[in-house]
């Protein structure tokens, strides 16, 4: 078992491996999660809330135990249910929050079992940086065009025709389900952590 780590964006799209696993909680995974990521979480929300109150109120060591039996009745759920089917030959990717317990835990069993399992050095933490980075310190790697206008100018419409010349887009508008224009929000507006990872 290796740590694998991400030096930028791209490096993602280079990884070979037959899944990326998210091992955090359902609501750290539903907020963001890196590109491709299935999520099989080793604690759900409640049962990590659990765990984080037993270690600040009463013990690291009873948080540990009660967390690690967790882990392996969460552990058996997934090589029952969603990893049943993988072969020998399977190679996942495993992170967690920053790369500690949570994923060491399950990429342990999984690596027990026989699969090449690898680790997210520095977990999601390290990628959410990477992301970060990206956005406010790097700069734009080609021009950027902004079309806007008056609502009811098609803005929309060009932007929808654009990728078939070739041009990347990124509608905003759209990423937000238009919240904040005449048209009212048309559904639930994505976290700015979803919104960032998308641009």
């Amino acid at each position: 078992m290796t740590s694998v780590e991400l030096r930028s964006l791209k490096d993602v799209l280079a990884l070979d491996y037959d899944d990326i696993i998210d091992v955090r909680s359902p609501s750290e995974y539903a907020e963001d999660h890196l590109p491709g990521a299935i999520s099989l979480p080793v604690l759900d929300d409640d049962e990590r809330a659990k765990v984080g109150t037993i270690y600040k109120q009463v013990s690291p060591f009873d948080a540990r135990k009660l967390g690690a039996a967790l882990v392996a009745q969460n552990a058996a759920r997934h090589l029952q249910g969603p990893l049943a089917d993988r072969s020998g030959g399977w190679r996942p990717l495993v992170y967690c929050w920053r790369g500690g317990q949570r994923s060491g835990s399950f990429a342990t069993i999984l690596s027990q079992i026989g699969w090449r399992v690898d680790l997210v050095k520095g977990g999601y933490k390290s990628w959410r940086g990477l992301v970060v980075r990206a956005v406010y310190d790097d700069p734009v790697p080609s021009p950027v065009i902004v079309l806007d206008g008056n609502t009811g100018s098609a803005k929309t419409e060009i932007l929808n025709r654009l990728p078939a010349l070739g041009v990347q887009v990124i509608d905003l508008e759209g990423l937000a389900h238009h919240r904040g224009s005449l048209f009212g929000a048309m559904g639930p507006q994505p976290s700015q952590k979803e919104s960032l990872a998308c641009g």
